[in-house]
C-alpha cells in the first residue's frame, strides 16, 4: 500500500558514526559490503520525533531536567492501547538501556556462581552479561522442528529444579529466530519458573514489531503471579529507530525488588534524565503509531522479497519470522564450517551480517540478516547471494559442488 513515509530513499549512515558501518563492525576488508548486521533500521525516525527534538533544541537551554509530566502517561497509554497491558506507572523505573537493567537484575537477585537460564540461539549479549557479572550461563536450547523453533519445556523444568539456577533471561519476541511467543507458551514457562522460584527477566525490546496473525503478549501481563515473579525491560529503541537518543524502562511489579532497583539506580547514579531522550520517547509513544504501522508494512514487503529470492535456493532457507526486522537464515545445506560460512557470505555474496555462532553453538550454520533497509539495496544484496549460492552448489564436471 502507499505510504506517506519514505523508506526507499538511501540515507548515508557513514555521514555520522553509525555503528553498523564502522570498521570495527564491518572489518578492515568489509567497508564495501552489504551492512546487514547491527540491529537498527536504515530509516529516518518518525517525523513527530524529529519535530519534537527540533523544538527542544530551539529552546537553547539544556540544564538538568526532571522527567516530563507526559512521558509515563505516553508509555502506559501506548502499552494499553496497542497491547492491552494495563500497567501501573508506579512500577516503572527509568534506565539507560535494556542491557543495564539485565545486568542490574543479575547482580541484585542472584549470587556469584548462580545459574541464569537462557534459550539459545539467543541475543549474544545475554551470555556476555552473565559471564561478566560472575554468574553461570545455563542453556535451555530452543528446538527447531519443521522450520519453527519451540521451547523445550521438559528441559526447562529440569534446569529450573536445580536450586542454584535462580533466574531466566527471556527474549520476547525472540532475537534472532523471530518467534513471537504465544500466551500458552509464556504461561507454561511462567508456571515452571514460579514452581521453582526462578525469576523471569524479560527483554521485550522488539515487542512492537509483529506481523499479522501474531500477537505480542507481555510476560508480566499474563497474571498477577507472573507479574510479581518478573522484571520486564522495555525501550522504544527498535520500534522507532531511536537507539542513540533514548533510554529504557524497567517494569518491576514486586515492591521489594523495585525498592532494591531504585536503591541500585541511586548508588550507581544512573537515574539522570536526558532532555532529548525524553522528548523523543514521548513523541514516539504519543504520535509514532502511523509511522510504525507503515514501517512494519514496508518490512513485510522486504520479507516477501527475501522469500522470493530464496525460493529457488535449496541451500539457503528462511526460518519464517513472526516479528522483528531480523531474519534467521539457515545455510547448513552449504556444508561449510562456521568460519567458512562467514568467509563465503563476505567474499562471495558481499554480505556483512551477524554470524549464527554469535548466538551460541546452536546458531552454527545460520546467519542473522537485518532487513530494515531500502528495498532496492536489499534486492541487490539478495541477487548477489543467489549467484554465490548457485555457483557454490552447481556441480562441476567431476560431479562435486564447487
Amino acid at each position: 500500500m502507499m505510504s506517506e513515509f519514505d523508506f526507499d530513499t538511501e540515507i548515508d549512515r557513514r555521514a555520522v558514526p553509525a555503528l553498523k558501518v564502522q570498521r570495527k563492525v564491518l572489518g578492515a576488508d568489509g567497508m564495501d559490503l552489504f551492512a546487514g548486521g547491527v540491529a537498527d533500521m536504515d530509516f529516518a525516525a518518525p517525523p513527530a520525533v524529529l519535530e519534537a527534538m527540533k523544538t527542544r533544541a530551539a529552546h537553547g537551554v539544556f540544564g538538568y531536567e526532571a522527567v516530563p509530566d507526559g512521558l509515563m502517561p505516553a508509555l502506559t497509554g501506548w502499552l494499553q492501547s496497542r497491547h492491552g497491558w494495563h500497567l501501573d506507572a508506579s512500577h516503572i523505573l527509568r534506565a539507560p538501556n535494556v542491557l543495564n537493567s539485565l545486568s542490574m537484575a543479575a547482580n541484585l537477585f542472584t549470587d556469584p556462581g548462580n545459574g541464569i537460564i537462557i534459550q539459545p540461539p539467543v541475543f549474544f549479549d545475554f551470555a556476555d552479561i552473565i559471564a561478566e557479572n560472575g554468574r553461570r550461563m545455563v542453556a535451555n536450547p530452543l528446538v527447531l522442528q519443521a522450520g519453527r523453533y519451540e521451547m523445550d519445556f521438559a528441559g526447562l523444568e529440569q534446569l529450573a529444579s536445580d536450586p542454584s539456577n535462580k533466574m531466566l533471561f527471556l527474549c520476547n519476541p525472540h532475537n534472532p529466530v523471530g518467534r513471537v511467543w504465544t500466551r500458552a507458551e509464556l504461561t507454561r514457562l511462567g508456571e515452571i519458573c514460579r514452581a521453582h522460584d526462578v525469576l523471569v527477566v524479560a527483554d521485550e525490546i522488539h515487542a512492537d514489531i509483529t506481523f499479522p496473525g501474531h500477537t505480542y503478549t507481555p510476560f508480566a501481563a499474563l497474571s498477577q503471579a507472573d507479574a510479581l515473579n518478573s522484571i520486564t525491560c522495555l525501550s522504544p529503541a527498535k520500534s522507532f529507530n531511536i537507539a542513540a537518543c533514548c533510554s529504557s524502562f524497567t517494569v518491576v511489579p514486586d515492591a521489594t525488588r523495585r525498592a532494591a532497583f531504585q536503591a541500585e539506580n541511586s548508588r550507581l547514579t544512573v537515574n539522570k534524565n536526558n532532555a532529548f531522550a525524553s522528548v523523543a520517547m514521548q513523541a514516539a509513544y504519543e504520535s509514532g503509531g502511523p509511522w510504525l504501522e507503515a514501517v512494519i508494512d514496508y518490512i513485510q514487503g522486504n520479507l516477501d522479497l527475501v522469500r522470493r529470492a530464496l525460493a529457488g535456493l535449496d541451500a539457503a532457507t528462511l526460518i519464517e519470522p513472526e516479528g522483528t526486522f531480523l531474519l534467521w537464515l539457515d545455510f547448513r545445506a552449504l556444508g561449510l564450517s562456521p568460519d567458512a560460512l562467514t568467509a563465503f557470505l563476505r567474499q562471495k555474496a558481499g554480505w556483512a551480517v551477524t554470524r549464527g555462532q554469535s548466538f551460541g553453538p546452536e546458531g552454527e550454520g545460520f546467519a542473522r540478516l537485518n532487513i530494515a533497509c531500502p528495498r532496492a539495496r536489499l534486492d541487490t544484496a539478495l541477487q548477489h547471494l543467489s549467484k554465490a549460492v548457485l555457483a557454490h552448489t552447481t556441480p562441476t564436471q567431476s560431479g562435486e559442488p564447487k
